[in-house]
């Protein structure tokens, strides 16, 4: 709660933690940052349908209206015309500290699919898994709204500059060191998004959610990402029509599967010296 207003405080993506750091030389006691992680309930309510909880993750603060309609738009729920609004939850039932922890879209037609029907159980995901019930490539495909990118790739020295232009934006991962990061770029090397979370999949969909509610053009060239290119990262690259994915980490076997199959250039190990593409 802020003390001078009585209202609930949005969490911020860091919070402040007392540490004790052992070396060879003794203990020093500091303070230090960590990166926030709570969870995000996302709701989803359209003409003729109340407001119902679609899904949940463990998220970092920040973006949460863009993180909820880049999950809608890459799991193929809604397009990002469709989006009619975007708001935090003001049920009298949720307790103040919920208050900035659940999201609701509205959209302004019945959705492509409702996703309580294909997402069972309760809906949730971690902050490390993104699939959503996904159960084979030719479902992901199935559900893909946009061609394939037509335009301009990166050339390969473009490709190697990628993740060091991606780490200059990383802002909170500069001081916690604990989040992933997810940047949109042009052929050129250009960052168009960048934003952060501990969920590398949350990410992406920050990253998505903010083209859409701006009503710019998800698709691009080249999505950047910090990390392993997990399945669930292909996949919404391919939904969303983007031309290629460059990783610092590698990739799994479904994921090179997937982006082959969708048409989408992927590269792994991406440092200032190498690349590997997957072909």
């Amino acid at each position: 709660m802020s003390a001078a207003s009585g209202r609930p405080r949005r969490p911020g993506p860091t919070v402040r933690s007392r540490v004790e750091e052992l070396t060879a030389d003794g203990t020093r006691r500091h303070e230090d940052r960590l990166a926030t992680e709570e969870p995000l309930e996302i709701r989803l309510a359209w003409p003729g349908t109340a407001a119902h909880r679609v899904w949940v993750t463990m998220r970092t603060p920040g973006h949460d209206f863009e993180l909820a309609a880049g999950w809608l738009v890459h799991e193929g729920v809604a397009t990002p015309d469709a989006i009619a609004t975007v708001a935090y939850c003001t049920d009298a039932d949720l307790a103040p500290e919920q208050e900035f922890n659940v999201v609701t879209v509205t959209l302004a037609a019945t959705p492509l699919h409702d996703p309580g029907h294909r997402h069972g159980g309760l809906s949730a995901g971690s902050s490390a898994c993104g699939v959503c019930g996904k159960d084979s490539i030719g479902e992901v495909l199935d559900v893909r709204a946009r061609a394939p990118w037509a335009g301009p790739l990166p050339e390969p020295e473009v490709v190697r500059s990628l993740p060091g232009l991606l780490r200059q934006r990383q802002v909170v991962f500069e001081r916690t060191g604990g989040v992933h990061a997810a940047g949109l770029f042009t052929a050129a090397g250009e960052a168009l998004v960048v934003r952060e979370d501990v969920g590398r999949h949350n990410a992406v969909d920050k990253v998505g959610g903010a083209r859409a509610l701006a009503g710019d053009p998800l698709a691009e060239a080249c999505l950047v990402v910090s990390g392993r290119a997990g399945f669930e990262l292909v996949q919404k690259a391919v939904a969303a029509g983007i031309g290629s994915l460059v990783s610092v980490g590698a990739p799994t076997s479904l994921s090179a599967r997937l982006a082959r199959e969708a048409g989408l250039v992927l590269y792994g190990f991406t440092s200032v010296d190498r690349c590997v593409r997957y072909v």
